[in-house]
This record gives structure tokens, C-alpha cells and sequence, in this order.
């Protein structure tokens, strides 16, 4: 009888990440454009960014809700309209608003480009947001709410936030149901004019470029001005809450959501990419030390994890479970005992090479085809940065050694500045 062997696949550590260039040139009225030539099929990716995210708005949802309703309505189409229009030609739209920036992406056949342009001002430059569709969208809206205030994991995270940068802030604010009546055609409408303007503004396109893309752009684009002159917001003050440990109790539920980090550095700190590289040994993958030592040494949680997160005016790191009532404690306690060990001993090398290949290999995938391009553009481009700084990241995974892994430990994780929110039954 044949035994089967297996053999595991030999790993190959990746040598060198390409990453192409974008091509930078500017509309005839100045709105910055980046252009990434890559891909085979005539697919293009046109993303529309602003500076319109959480941070400008002065109540909660003001931000997500005009970016929402940009579909619903414009000066020459209905929502009807448009929304068939975009099906007709095979239009993928993806209407975000972020903590710093709000914006449309589109997907669509190269050969289209002229009519995607001219949906696309409609969209961003003519939306009349009509109050029967704001309405429907925030009792919609509502009703999510009202169901996501019933999960454990949503009450952590939005405590988190507003322990973290205070609950002034606009990156910590909660929204309330009193918020979502708040809103009305003339608030998004003051909102849409201060910060969808051409100053505010940026252009990304990637994958096979059509040949009268800038021509089309500038058509389309080149002759949007300001419509009102504004002075330029001063930024909040960030400010966490004193009360380092807070829990709120939810009778009834089976599971004890835990959420434990701080503010830090972002992306224009020179230790960012050691701090990422550190995350990732304690919880930013599978086989990371708090998967292993609580999932699956202790069983008590399906799934634990830590990330760290660059925002305009701050970073945060976020270590995030849920567990059983009674193992709340204990996982609390051995969260904080992996991060001492972090602190303490120095990482064994087959455990550095497990980590070096698995962030080698998530930098091939975020620069795997044209549209995933030009999300790594943006990513580091909103902070100022270029290409540079994914060769820096490449680099340090490779160079990183125990040591520096003890002082970023040290430096970024002490114990005594870290907030701990847990939201269960008692």
C-alpha cells in the first residue's frame, strides 16, 4: 500500500518588489492628477479624492452621509437616472468617506471614458441631495444603527475611539439617534460646497490608460473653481479621556468584546514601519503570538488580533477579541503578558523569518495589478509620501533585527498608556 507523503512547498523569500512610478501632471485649473499605466485589459480604475472626511465635519455623519447621497440626485438626472446610466455602461461605483477623506471610485471599460467623465461631474459637482431620498436613506441608516448598538464587537470599538481621542474629537465622536435626524438638504449642501472644491481635490487613475484621458479629464474637469472662498478649519486638539479602563455592561450577551491600544505615530514617523513590523509579530496574522498563545494554546476565542493604523493627524494601535465572560480576565491578562515578553526577550530567528516572509509576501499582493496599485499610491501618497517609503518598508522587513524589536516594544507599548474597554454582561 502507498503512503502519501507531503512535502511542504519550499519557501522562497521575495527579493525585490517593483513598483511603477505614477505619472503626475495637473489639470489646467491646477487639481493634481496621478496616473498609473499598468494592465493588459482595457479596465480603467478613476478614483476622485477630497479632503471632506470625519475630520471636517462639525456633527457626527455629516461626512458619510453627503458622500452617501452623491448618487442621489444631480442638477440634470434623477437618482433613477444616474443609477441606470452607470449600469448601462457597466459602471462600478464606490462612494467612501473615510476618517480624512471622502471621494468616488469607478471601474469601467476603457472605451467609455468620455461618459464616465461626464457622470462623474454630475455626480461630484451637481448633486441637489433631494430631502424624500436623505430621509429614506437616514431612517435606513437608522435602523442600522439601532441593530449594530445590540453588538458587543460595534460598542467596543466606538468606546475605543472616543477614549482614545476624546469624545470632542471628530475621530472619537460617537453618533447618537438624535444625529441621524439632524441632517437636511441644506446642512450636506453647506458641507458639499466648503470641501468638494477643486482645492480639496485629487485625481488617480490606473490600468490601461485610454489615449484621451488628460484631454477628457481637463473637458470635464479643467474648469471647476471654487464656488465660495473659505478659510481653512483649524484642526481639534486630540485629547484621550482620563479614564483609562472602561467597561459597559450589556445584559444578556454571551461574548465579552475586548479592546485594548492607544494613539501613535503614523506613517510620517521614521519608526511607522518597525511598529507595523512589531504588530505583526504580536497579533497581525495567523500564526501571530496572540492567535497562538490565546486562540490556540488557551481556546479562548475563535480569533484575536492587532493591527496599527496611520491617520492624518495621529495613529492608533488596536488589539481587538471577543471572548466568554470568565475568560475575559484572563485573556486581558495575557494580552498584556505577550506584550512584556515583546518588551523583554528577543524574538527567536525561525519566528523573525516567519514574520519577514509573511510581510514580504502581503507587499507582493498590494502591488498585484493595476487597481491594487493604485490603493498603495494613495495610501502613502495622502501623507506626503512616495514610492520611497514602500522601498523602506521592503528594507526593514528584511534588516530588522531582535533588538530594535525590544525598543519598539518599549517605546510604543507601555502598559500604563494603554486603554482597555471591554462591553459585555457582567
Amino acid at each position: 500500500m502507498n503512503t502519501l507523503i507531503r512535502v511542504q512547498p519550499p519557501v522562497y523569500p521575495v527579493d525585490k518588489v517593483i513598483i511603477p512610478d505614477a505619472f503626475p501632471f495637473n489639470l489646467v485649473n491646477g487639481v493634481p492628477v496621478y496616473q498609473i499605466e499598468a494592465g493588459t485589459e482595457d479596465i480603467m480604475r478613476l478614483e476622485f479624492t477630497f479632503r471632506a472626511g470625519q475630520i471636517k465635519e462639525f456633527v457626527p455623519l455629516l461626512s458619510s452621509t453627503t458622500n452617501m447621497m452623491l448618487t442621489e440626485g444631480s442638477q440634470n438626472y434623477s437618482s433613477e437616472e444616474l443609477n441606470r446610466l452607470l449600469d448601462f455602461y457597466g459602471v462600478f461605483i464606490n462612494l467612501y468617506a473615510e476618517r480624512d477623506r471622502a471621494g468616488v471610485v469607478l471601474f469601467f471599460l476603457s472605451k467609455h471614458i468620455e461618459k464616465v467623465m461626464e457622470l462623474s461631474r454630475e455626480i461630484l459637482f451637481g448633486p441637489v441631495f433631494p430631502e424624500a431620498e436623505l430621509n429614506a436613506l437616514m431612517k435606513k441608516r437608522l435602523r442600522w444603527f439601532m441593530v449594530n448598538r445590540e453588538k458587543v464587537q460595534n460598542l467596543a470599538t466606538d468606546q475605543f475611539f472616543e477614549s482614545v481621542f476624546g469624545k470632542h474629537h471628530q475621530y472619537g465622536h460617537q453618533a447618537t439617534e438624535k444625529d441621524f435626524e439632524m441632517m437636511n438638504p441644506a446642512l450636506l449642501g453647506n458641507f458639499h460646497s466648503k470641501y468638494y472644491t477643486r482645492e480639496n481635490m485629487a485625481v488617480i487613475i490606473s490600468g490601461k490608460i485610454h489615449q484621451k484621458t488628460s484631454d477628457v479629464l481637463n473637458y470635464y474637469f479643467g474648469d471647476i473653481s471654487s464656488r465660495k472662498i473659505y478659510s481653512e478649519d483649524s484642526e481639534t486638539f486630540i485629547k484621550g479621556e482620563k479614564r483609562k479602563k472602561v467597561h459597559i455592561n450589556k445584559p444578556g450577551t454571551v461574548q465579552t468584546a475586548v479592546r485594548i491600544g492607544s494613539s501613535t505615530i503614523n506613517k510620517r514617523h521614521p519608526d511607522y514601519i518597525g511598529l507595523k513590523i512589531l504588530d505583526s509579530v504580536l497579533g497581525g496574522y495567523f500564526g501571530s503570538r496572540l492567535m497562538k498563545n490565546i486562540r490556540e494554546e488557551k481556546g479562548y476565542t475563535y480569533g484575536i488580533s492587532s493591527s496599527v493604523t496611520s491617520l492624518d493627524l495621529a495613529g492608533y494601535k488596536i488589539i481587538a477579541t471577543e471572548v466568554g465572560k470568565k475568560n475575559c480576565q484572563k485573556t486581558i491578562e495575557e494580552i498584556y503578558k505577550e506584550i512584556r515578553l515583546l518588551q523583554t526577550v528577543p524574538i527567536p530567528k525561525v519566528e523573525m523569518e516567519i514574520v519577514r516572509n509573511y510581510m514580504s509576501g502581503e507587499m507582493v499582493r498590494m502591488f498585484d495589478g493595476p487597481f491594487a496599485l493604485a490603493e498603495s499610491f494613495r495610501s502613502a501618497w495622502e501623507f506626503g509620501l512616495d514610492n520611497s517609503y514602500y522601498h523602506r518598508l521592503a528594507e526593514k522587513i528584511k534588516t530588522i533585527n531582535p533588538a530594535e524589536i525590544i525598543e519598539l516594544a518599549r517605546t510604543y507599548y507601555n502598559i500604563d498608556e494603554l486603554y482597555e474597554v471591554t462591553v459585555g454582561a457582567k
